[in-house]
């Protein structure tokens, strides 16, 4: 082991609860070695009570047992306790992470959106509290009942020691034989799992458009594969199961045998109460291991837990605190921007340098695939540049805490989609909601009237996904949101595509609105409504900055451009007039 390899986040998170680790093995130590009692017990009631035939010794006896089962009792209690608080503490610990790093890597697009981190995480806690670790700790008891049946007999203690180290090659086997399968088995559950999530997510289309038994047949598919690796793991540690639990009852005659035959060669003292506490012993002895290899299946889920939950921390470490900066006032500034998908090498955006002062509106044109959406996302610092910076008020907006940014910024991305609450609480950004700019954001775009319309107003419920309403009405909240308590900086990709020709009247007015009060707009659109409040037009395509300037500018050049491409294209396809050939001399008469 490197003694300079750091401590993963994880196991530093598991490894900050070794006081409560130690308590609890304290406490099954204790437990365990108090397992002796009832063997104790036999032992005295066959050699001092049968023989002196005393009551009151059979009493004390009996109520000293009863004594070690409640202070055993006690201490399991105690130990389960302790590891679900420690459960609590490391949930305590490392949920909030877990939670961000699962948003990060959404919103990194670093794999399909899932929450199985989450259910690695419920794994790893759950660990805790399992009889498996309870097993675990209690295998060092084993040790002190080995010991006892060597001083009763060498005979005893290696018969025991014999089973123990056939248990040992049975859990090897059934490691290197079942491990294989099972984390195939739960790739494949998890491949099943969003497979299922993301089909769901298409429910209208996939009716609609009737290709629900396509579908079907591919998570079938999914699935068969899922439960085939599923029964050959179960299969396999079935067998091993099967073979240990031989073992160990095999083990326990064979130790009562051995007991009896050292009674007829006068080799083992006590007698018959020896030979029946040694069968016992070696049965605790094995009990353990036995356990360990019936529950051999959580090891395995741990540890593809543990490899999947900690790769994703690393992935992704912590952000750390940013520096408060007082709140922006708008003046943008685009230092030759580059921009690449997360994870990808391929320039998305190459070059782009532009600047803009508070108040002024910027309306974003170009193709599809010219990179609007994406530089949407680099403006409110989604993504990070690949090179260049994209500067607010002089600051790197994606180094800025969002935090202190998110009040003073505002964002409509080109898929729209509200959170399951109310439309209160989704306007007002789901903080707590001031009624005045509520209604402020919902009368700039036009729904103010709408909402008091409804029978619980600005309490009713979205649904999940805005499912309550229309596309059309969905966008205008999510309009409302991006303007709620007057942002100084609002990005805006294709707020228009489902507003009718009303809405597009309200999203002009609104902008037009905010710009008086000095907030500055990016607008990405296809439609012409928006340009009428623009103060500055920038033309994309292919990724590059075509065109950037005064909107009135911009589209007299790009008229210009047009008119002379036009006329260049009328010059290349105008048909030429034959030209005459070379006169013949007419010939001698």
């Amino acid at each position: 082991m490197n003694p300079d390899k750091k401590t993963s986040e994880l196991a530093a998170a598991v490894l900050a609860l070794k006081p409560a680790y130690w308590r609890a093995f304290g406490f099954a130590i204790v437990s365990g070695l108090l397992v002796l009692v009832p063997t104790l017990y036999m032992l005295e009631v066959y050699d001092r009570v049968v023989n002196s035939r005393n009551h009151m010794t059979l009493a004390m006896l009996t109520l000293l047992v009863l004594l070690a089962y409640v202070v055993m009792e006690v201490l399991d209690w105690a130990r389960a306790e302790t590891l679900r608080e420690a459960g609590a503490a490391l949930d305590r610990a490392l949920a909030p992470r877990v939670f961000q790093a699962i948003y990060e890597s959404n919103l990194r697009r670093l794999g399909a959106a899932s929450i199985q981190p989450m259910h690695d995480f419920r794994t790893l806690r759950d660990f805790l509290h399992h009889p498996l670790l309870g097993s675990l700790m209690e295998s060092p008891v084993s040790l002190v009942f080995a010991l006892i049946l060597f001083l009763m007999s060498p005979a005893l203690g290696w018969s025991a020691v014999a089973g123990a180290l056939v248990q040992v090659a049975l859990a090897w086997f059934n490691e290197r034989s079942t491990q294989p399968p099972l984390l195939a088995a739960n790739r494949a559950a998890i491949a099943a799992q969003q497979y299922a999530d993301n089909s769901l997510r298409q429910a209208e289309v996939i009716e609609a458009m009737g290709m629900l038994q396509p579908i079907h047949r591919r998570w079938m598919a999914r699935q068969r594969e899922f439960l085939g690796l599923q029964a050959q793991a179960s299969d396999q540690a079935a067998a091993f199961q099967a073979t240990s639990k031989f073992v160990q009852t095999t083990m326990a005659s064979l130790l009562l045998g051995v007991g009896a035959w050292l009674i007829l060669e006068n080799a083992l003292p006590g007698g018959g109460g020896a030979m029946i506490v040694g069968s016992v012993l070696g049965g605790r002895m094995l009990a353990p291991l036995v356990q360990t290899i019936s529950q051999w299946r959580a090891v395995v889920n741990l540890r593809d837990a543990w490899g999947r939950l900690d790769q994703l921390l690393t992935q992704l470490p912590a952000r750390p605190p940013a520096m408060s900066l007082p709140p922006p006032k708008g003046r943008l500034q685009l230092e030759n921007l580059m921009a690449a998908a997360p994870g990808s090498n391929a320039p998305i955006l190459k070059g782009l340098a532009f600047a803009l002062q508070p108040g002024e509106v910027l309306a974003v044109v170009g193709p599809s695939a010219s990179g609007k959406t994406t530089l949407a996302r680099l403006l409110v610092g989604l993504w990070p540049a690949a090179g260049g910076k994209v500067r607010l008020d002089g600051v790197d907006i994606f180094a800025w805490d969002k935090l202190e940014l998110g009040p003073c910024l505002g964002y409509l991305p080109q898929g729209v989609e509200l959170l399951e609450g109310t439309l209160a609480e989704n306007i007002a950004r789901f903080g707590t909601p001031s009624p005045a700019k509520l209604e402020a954001a919902a009368r700039a775009v036009g729904l103010h009237d709408f909402i008091l319309s409804l029978p619980q107003g600005y309490d009713s419920p979205v649904g999940r996904d805005g499912a309550m309403l229309s596309g059309g009405q969905r966008q205008r909240i999510a309009l409302a949101r991006a303007l709620y308590g007057d942002p100084v900086f609002v990005v805006l990709d294709e707020p228009n595509s489902s507003l009718d020709e009303a809405g597009d009247l309200a999203l002009a007015q609104a902008i037009a609105q905010l710009k008086a009060r000095g907030t500055t707009f990016v607008v990405m659109t296809h439609r012409t409504s928006v340009l009428g409040v623009a103060d500055k037009l920038l033309v994309l395509r292919d990724g590059m900055q075509q065109a950037f300037g005064p909107r009135d500018e911009v589209l007299a050049a790009l008229a210009k451009a047009a008119q002379q491409a036009q006329q260049q294209a009328q010059q290349v396809h105008r048909p030429h007039a034959p030209q005459a050939g070379p006169k013949m001399a007419a010939p001698a008469p």
